[in-house]
């Protein structure tokens, strides 16, 4: 995923500091992110796709869970 944000920072031609000042984080965090550092809090990638204009992808990560479902169907029988 952080490969994926840092592709999508430079296809906007965003730098480093535009993205880590307009997500209200340290560029040292940023650097974090595109690194893949799993300590990073979630909300911290929600206000760099915020930035980068793909908050409506990461309300996508949990949008359908047809395995769930299927636990929940079986339950219910």
């Amino acid at each position: 995923m952080g490969e994926n944000i840092k592709l999508a920072r430079k296809r906007r031609k965003l730098t480093a500091d535009q993205v880590s000042e307009r997500a209200g984080i340290h560029r040292a965090t940023l650097y974090r992110v595109e690194k893949g550092d799993p300590s990073v809090a979630i909300g911290i990638y929600f206000n760099i796709f915020r930035v980068l204009n793909l908050d409506k992808d990461f309300s996508q990560l949990a949008a359908d869970d047809p395995f769930g479902r299927k636990l929940q169907d079986l339950d219910l029988l």
